[in-house]
């Protein structure tokens, strides 16, 4: 099955390396390019994709508000939307995955990156760019450390192994070559940790093991 893919970013050279890495995978397809928010909300509605790429700071309507419109927790039919951009201010990334947003990834992040994002949004996980992850878990280490809401069903050996692979911003790939499983069997630790510690994405993994255990 082909994922359907709609582009949203200002700039045409970025449009235009996008399409490049996204057209030639064999199982996706760049269907639309809006060149604004506002034409981003009309494309999508009209070509329903499966995967709406967003730029942050685009003319009429920023990707913030695109990502709310198509992806908040009141759209009836939401569409996946992932932020791509260049800029990785905490306000930003926050607002984004409160937003719904299901990846956040800089553009400097690459094709491979950008690639596994669609993926994973594909799938219903949440691809967050790894640098992003570790700024975002970084400030807790200044500040007294308090200690996070303890999960109800504990969590073994091997998520909590896993759980601290997240918090030093490692996707799933690396994970699974760091402890020699595959990427499949890391991204299922993964989502079972997300369950126990009843957070949406890996920045949720990330804060609790900050808030209680660290980083090695």
């Amino acid at each position: 099955m082909t994922t359907r893919i709609l582009l949203a970013d200002d700039q045409e050279s970025v449009r235009v390396g996008f399409r490049l890495i996204l057209d030639s995978q064999p199982d996706m397809e760049v269907v639309g390019e809006a060149v604004d928010g506002l034409q981003a909300v009309e494309l999508a509605a009209k070509l329903r994709p499966d995967v709406v790429l967003a730029d942050i700071r685009m003319p009429r309507m920023d990707g913030l508000e695109v990502t709310r419109l198509l992806a908040g927790p009141q759209v009836e039919n939401p569409v996946r939307v992932i932020v791509v951009t260049t800029f990785d201010l905490d306000e930003y990334v926050h607002a984004a995955l409160r937003h719904g947003a299901c990846g956040f990834l800089l553009k400097r992040s690459g094709p491979a990156l950008l690639v596994e994002a669609v993926r994973a949004a594909m799938v219903g996980d949440t691809m967050i760019s790894p640098s992003v992850t570790v700024k975002l878990l970084k400030h807790l280490q200044g500040r007294e450390q308090k200690r996070g809401k303890q999960p109800a069903e504990a969590l073994t050996e091997r998520e909590i192994e896993i759980a601290r692979l997240v918090a030093k911003g490692l996707t799933n790939a690396e994970i699974g070559t760091e402890l020699f499983i595959s990427s499949g069997t890391a991204k299922t630790h993964v989502a079972n940790i997300q369950r126990k510690l009843d957070v949406r994405n890996r920045v949720g993994i990330a804060a609790w093991v900050w808030e209680n255990i660290r980083p090695d």
